[in-house]
């Protein structure tokens, strides 16, 4: 594997690390339940603790796309890949729901708002619906570090959503961490809830999805698809008209945040669809990506963003041209194997198949003294649709989820625990 820069990970480390953690020599199946903590397979190697880290993230995965009941929680008498249902993450918090124009309070749990009233959408949820909720507003078309628009080989602007698992959604509204006079009041830093496995607890959660709009060569049973208001948002982007349309989109990423007892700079996991490009280096095999066009002669250049100006109402918008960077680990290509099969034999017309584990950052020396972000591993970890335009391995300019968000500061300066999601709020009052 593509070890990280961890020359001070000692055996004895790694032993104090796996002391704190569940131990384990079996094989996990496939399960609608989160898990709490790591279980960590013996002898103990960097290696294999990447690969139960990998476990956690797969773990995490299928517990958040199996199908839900209509309270969010999972429907048992379903396996993951059946269709009919919403999945489990799809009844989280949408951002835009919680940080609102005017610092106002968001509304309840089970309560949304209702979409821009462009996309002349009905107030009852369920005449649209069958999963209890209006479909999402996908409201954001630039990547989650404004680095620039995605564009598939449709020519269609990719767009994106964050959303927060009720224990994050509670901190947030319980503190007043939606408007930034809340955020003021608040003394010290946020510090979001972390997983119990003694009392069987969830720890606070954050999702980012990446959704490509179905269109023409696109084959559908191969996508996670839902039905989405795709909204262009005229704050976005200088120039941008608000237009709104009900459309089909399939997911293409999808990041994972969870804060586990005893990592306080949480584990990130990041999915992709295993047709979203090929890796630089390396023969383009599939027959056709997502976002890249094999023997072009007139795409644009690798990995660079679209010039300016950025307006997703803009037709056939010449397409991105991306490549991997960093190749994905063989251990984590065999562990990816093994789930796909897993599904396969669960149901065998699974979707999930076709989406893959890039890999799982998470910190080796989480209570580092020196090191704020534990020393993460792998040093850097990218997902080509939402970190397109900055993956490599250039220390303080490629992508490492925990060495970015380490940064994070709410509004009044002090540490937002590894979220910049709190940087949204706005002020009282404020239209």
């Amino acid at each position: 594997m593509r070890l990280p820069l961890i020359a001070v990970a000692t055996v004895g480390a790694l032993s104090t690390f796996a002391n704190g953690h569940a131990q384990t020599t079996s094989t996990q199946q496939l399960t609608p339940h989160l898990p709490k903590d790591i279980s960590v397979t013996e002898p103990v190697t960097l290696q294999s603790l990447q690969h139960d880290f990998d476990v956690f993230s797969w773990q995490s995965f299928i517990a958040l796309n199996w199908p839900a009941n209509a309270d969010g929680l999972p429907d048992t008498s379903k396996t993951i890949g059946q269709q009919g249902n919403a999945v489990v993450w799809q009844h989280y918090k949408e951002s835009r729901d919680i940080f609102l124009a005017g610092g106002a309070k968001p509304p309840g749990w089970k309560e949304h708002n209702p979409p821009p009233t462009q996309c002349d959408a009905p107030n009852n949820a369920l005449v649209l619906s069958q999963v209890g909720k209006t479909p999402n507003v996908l409201d954001e078309s630039g990547e989650p570090f404004q680095t620039g628009p995605l564009i598939d080989q449709n020519g269609q602007y990719t767009r994106f959503e964050i959303l927060t698992n009720k224990m994050m959604f509670d901190y947030i509204v319980d503190n007043e961490l939606y408007n930034q006079q809340g955020q003021h009041k608040f003394k010290g830093d946020a510090d979001f809830p972390s997983t119990d496995n003694s009392k069987d607890k969830d720890g606070a959660i954050m999702i980012k999805a990446a959704w490509k709009v179905m269109g023409p060569g696109d084959d559908r049973s191969r996508f996670y698809t839902v039905d989405a208001y795709v909204y262009n948002n005229p704050d976005e982007n200088q120039g941008v008209q608000a237009a709104c349309q009900l459309q089909r989109v399939g997911l293409v990423g999808f990041h994972i945040a969870t804060k586990v007892e005893g990592n306080p700079q949480w584990i990130w996991s990041t999915f992709e669809h295993i047709n979203n490009a090929p890796t630089q280096g390396q023969p383009a095999t599939k027959q056709s990506y997502n976002y890249y066009r094999p023997n072009c002669d007139d795409c644009t250049a690798v990995n660079t963003p679209p010039p300016r100006p950025w307006d997703p109402s803009t037709p056939h918008t010449q397409p991105s041209q991306v490549e991997r960077v960093i190749a994905i680990d063989e251990a984590t290509n065999k562990l990816n194997q093994k789930y796909h099969a897993q599904l396969k034999h669960a149901f065998a017309e699974s979707v999930w198949v076709n989406y893959e584990l890039v890999s799982t950052q998470w910190p080796t020396d989480a209570q580092s003294k020196t090191d704020p972000t534990g020393v993460p591993a792998p040093s850097f970890l990218a997902n080509t649709t939402l970190e397109t335009y900055i993956q490599g391995e250039v220390k303080q300019t490629s992508s490492s989820c925990i060495g970015c968000h380490n940064n994070a500061a709410m509004t009044n300066g002090r540490f937002a625990d590894f979220t910049y999601l709190l940087q949204r709020a706005q002020a009282k009052g404020e239209k």
